[in-house]
Formats: C-alpha cells, structure tokens, sequence
C-alpha cells in the first residue's frame, strides 16, 4: 500500500501529459481516514469513468450493527448508504473538462430496493464503490482537478456518506424495518393461500408514463380493499396493517378503460420487489417468482414445447420443439408461457391489451365458423385452470372485453374508479344467466415441460468480451443485442448488466452440454447467495461494476432472446 503523498506526486509528474498516463496511479492508498483503492483508469476522457473503491474501518466509520447483521437488513442499509452516498456526491462543485472529466457517480437505483454492488459493509469496514471521470482538457491530463477530486472530495463523501455519526438514525432505522417488513410479507404469502397483498391506503398511480414517481397531483385515490377480500397481517417492525388479498387460483380484474385495472396489474408485477419509503406501493406485495406475460411478435424461439397451446400447424412444423426467428404473437405468447413455468413459477400476470388475442379466447361464434381441427391454437382460456389445478400456477388476468372468461375464474375484480369491488357472485350469476355454448377445446392429458440442455456452442464470447447494458431493455452481448424491450420485470439498468454477466460467468462456470437452463440459472444463483453478487463479475475482488440483482427469470429471459442461444 502506499501513501496518499505518492499519490500527489504522480499526479503532478504526469500533468498535462497524454491522457493514457492516468494509468500509473493504479494501485491502493492510505489517506489514514480511509483507503483508496484505484482499479481501473480508463483509457480515454470518453470512455466509462475510473472504477475506485473507498474503504473505512469500521472502528472509525461506527456503524450500528444492528443495522446490517441479517442479510435482509444488509441488503437494505446497501440501499440506504448508497443513496445517501449519491446526495452528497450532487452536492459538490462541479468540475469541467473533457468528456466525462469530473463525473463521480454511484450506483443507487429508483424506487425498488434491490441487491446491489455499490456499497460492501460487514463487522470490518464499509466500502463504496464509485466511478470518477479522470479529469482532462482535451486528451490532457488535468492532475489540479484530478487533485481536488481524490484530496477534497473524497474525503468530505467520507465524513458526510461513511460515517455514522452524520446520518438520520431514525430514518436509516426505518429504511430497513420497512424493508424486513415487506420480505416477511412475501415469505407467508403462500402459507396465507395468497399470491399478493395489497395495503390499504397504497398509492398506484404513477407521476406519468414516463416516471415510476407516486402520483401526488390532481386526484388521488388511495386504495382501499373490499371487505371480502380483507386480510389483516401482523408485521414484525410496524404491527397490524390491512389489504386486498388475491388468492390462489384465477382471478379476473375486470372493468371499464381507464377505471384502474392495469394500474393494478402494474403495481402487481412490481411487487415483486421492495419499494422505497413513500413510493406508495410499499405494501404491494407479490410472490417472488411471478411472470408478467405478453405476446412478443419477431422474438427468437429455441426449441420449447409449446403444443400444450398450439400444434399441427398447417407446414407440419414440430410444436413440441418449436423455433423462431420471428415469432407471431400467439406463439410468442405460448413460448413467453412454457419459459417461465420451465424456469419456475407460481403466478402468471396478463393484461388483454398486451396479448394475442387469437391466443386468449375462441368464442362459440367462431368455433361454429372455423372448426377446431383446422385451428392449431388452444387458448388460454381452456389451459388457464389446468395450469392451477395440475400444476399450482396460478393467474392474474386483466380482461375487459370478454365474459367467457367468467366461467373459469376462481374471483372476479371490478375496479371502478380506482376502487376495487368484489364481484364474484355477480360474475357466477351472470355466468349462468347468460350460457355461450362456447366448447371446451384442450386436449386431454397433462401439461408437459420439456427441459432444455443449454449447448456452450453460441454462448462464447472468442474475443468479443464486451458486455454492456445499453439501457434497461437492451443488453450487448459480445457482438450481439439482446433486445429485453418485453421484458417488463426488469427495472434496473444495472440489473440488465447483471443478466449479461450472469451469462458470462454461468458460460464458463457451468453451460456443458449436459445440463439444463434451470439448472444452469440455480447454480448460478447458488454462488451468487454464497460468495455475493459480485461473484459473478470478472473484476471479482476489486470494484466489481455496477450491478444489481435480477430474478432468475428475468436471466431466463435473456438467455432465451439471445439470438445465438442453441439447445438440445
């Protein structure tokens, strides 16, 4: 280790020299209040910023263990520091330059709590992992603000954001009782019989189509449960609380447009993370491994049986392997299924919008007209009860425009000006009033998964190792994009980083032509809970990136959209 003075002096001999000198100040630091850890000097004022870490003994940071002595509440005061961490990083002057000259940023989300590889603390000490754009004017160094950035700056993060004397500690407290709060939610669900809660008094509305920001202006409507629904949970931090809870089984969400239904089916597939303090959904809570479905039209497809949904198409195509380079939206939509209940599920979210609807209903009207035998599509409707009562998946279904959907349905939702109603009973009387002469149209026997072994041939990066999200729903892989646009669970830029090095590492770890995607995706998720997220960096031990956790669906996701992906 060296001193911080040696860190001066190179800085002042390599002034105004060609940018590609930074590189000497790699290396580790003593600044006797903490120590800097330089990783990677970029290459270029262009390129992404430096990664540096910034580590504090705890003796002298004096965080209150019992803060972070679970990993639930460790995942959560992560969270915590790292947005305080960037709060203090806004408040700085600013430096210009060249590129990305003076940027310091730390990776610290939206409104999901999510594992992330920004901040390390443990008994020993508490660690930040920042990115620091290396000053420049042009492609020159510029050591005088490279200087204010490692001897002023750093140091002030340190004393305001890494020690714990100068945090809120009712806040910080608080922070992680909501978060622990939520995980117990989530744990007893399936012990309750529920797929998800929601709180009443939870706001879903968001701030606009472009914002995951609660609604706060104009009318705002807080969501209050129907009395049939009502459960009441004790929590282990915040005591009784109340909500809607959606049992096991097939629920519709029915009602007029613009009346709520997809607002609930939103706030539904982002529950299955935590959420912030005053987002709103705090208390919307969903079983960990639910699926948000959509029809995809032009995905990839490799290989998966989807005849439970569709067979004996007219070019005689094998549906029980079925590929794809353009998928149609029924059978995007079939394959969307049979992936996730290959990967694991107990809940499936539809929203009628978003889906084929060829794929969703056949009326009895139609079936007059096109005789089964020359429709290769089974749909939805004839396997949605199959899939729960042979399988215990079960489904949420928003559906505005077709009652036949009645006759299945376990309960039945109307919202009504962002009010939920119970009415099931009015559906089943209905439902018998109103016969369709509408015939069942599955097939006999059970619903059948066929696992896929994930061949190496296709996955090897050979040279091409960049591996990038460009945003939260594009993923470079090597030379190739992976288009994650439908992936609508993924919420986190650095999630979709983490997908793509969850790809590299499970490719060199454990793709071997003999074992299954989900075996593939277990394992890796196995290390990843014993070593920790960054273990699947190939910067393992120094700043691993910015990464944060996704589901093993959403890596399943990928995996099965890359276009290069082979099975057998």
């Amino acid at each position: 280790m060296k001193n911080k003075m040696e860190l001066y002096e190179t800085l002042n001999r390599i002034n105004n020299n060609g940018y590609k000198a930074y590189k000497n100040i790699e290396g580790v630091y003593d600044f006797e209040q903490f120590v800097l850890y330089i990783d990677h000097v970029q290459s270029d004022p262009f390129a992404p910023p430096s990664r540096v870490r910034v580590r504090v003994a705890q003796k002298a940071a004096g965080f209150d263990e019992k803060l972070f002595y679970t990993k639930e509440r460790r995942i959560a005061f992560e969270d915590y520091i790292s947005r305080k961490i960037y709060g203090e990083i806004l408040k700085l002057p600013k430096i210009k330059g060249t590129g990305n000259s003076g940027v310091i940023f730390i990776d610290c989300g939206g409104q999901e709590i999510l594992e992330r590889t920004s901040v390390k603390i443990d008994n020993d000490f508490i660690e930040a992992r920042i990115s620091i754009g290396l000053p420049a004017f042009g492609r020159k160094i510029n050591s005088k603000s490279a200087e204010r950035i490692f001897f002023e700056f750093l140091p002030i993060l340190v004393k305001r954001a890494l020690t714990y004397e100068n945090y809120d500690k009712k806040e910080a407290e608080n922070w992680v009782k909501l978060y622990e709060d939520q995980e117990y939610i989530r744990k007893i669900l399936l012990d309750m019989g529920l797929v998800a809660f929601i709180k009443d008094g939870s706001i879903l509305p968001r701030e606009s189509g472009i914002s995951d920001k609660p609604l706060k202006k104009g009318k705002v409507i807080p969501f209050i449960s129907p009395e049939s629904l009502r459960v009441e949970i004790e929590l282990p931090n915040n005591g009784k609380i109340t909500g809607m809870g959606i049992k096991k089984g097939v629920t519709l969400i029915v009602g007029g447009g613009y009346h709520g239904k997809t607002t609930l089916l939103k706030a539904l597939e982002r529950g299955v993370y935590n959420h912030i303090p005053g987002d709103g959904r705090e208390f919307v809570i969903t079983v960990k491994d639910a699926v948000k479905i959509r029809a995809e039209d032009g995905r990839r497809v490799e290989k998966v049986d989807i005849s439970p949904f569709i067979s004996n198409l007219p070019d005689g195509q094998d549906t029980k392997r079925f590929s794809t380079e353009n998928a149609s939206g029924s059978t995007s939509q079939a394959a969307n299924i049979m992936e996730a209940v290959e990967i694991g599920t107990s809940l499936l979210l539809l929203d009628e919008d978003t889906c084929a609807t060829n794929f969703m209903i056949r009326d009895a009207r139609m079936q007059k007209l096109v005789a089964k035998e020359k429709e290769p599509i089974t749909p939805f409707i004839d396997r949605v009860r199959q899939l729960y009562e042979e399988m215990g998946i079960s489904t949420i279904l928003v559906m505005g425009g077709s009652g036949d959907y009645f006759d299945v349905a376990d309960c039945v939702i109307k919202m009504q000006d962002y009010r939920p109603y119970n009415v099931t009973k009015e559906a089943r009387k209905i439902a018998f009033q109103l016969k369709t002469d509408r015939k069942v149209e599955r097939a006999e026997g059970p619903i059948t998964v066929t696992p896929r072994v994930i061949m190496k041939e296709g996955l090897e990066l050979r040279g091409k190792e960049k591996i990038k999200s460009r945003d939260v729903d594009t993923l470079q892989y090597g030379g190739e994009f992976i288009e994650l646009d439908y992936v609508e669970q993924l919420v986190d830029k650095s999630q979709t980083s983490a997908v793509g090095e969850i790809i590299r590492y499970a490719v060199k770890k454990y793709v071997d032509g003999k074992r299954t995607l989900k075996e593939i995706v277990e394992m890796v998720f196995a290390d990843i809970e014993k070593y920790g997220l960054e273990i699947i960096s190939p910067f393992y031990g120094k700043h691993p990136g910015n990464l944060a956790l996704p589901r093993p669906q959403e890596v399943a996701a990928g995996l099965n959209r890359y276009r290069g992906l082979k099975v057998r």
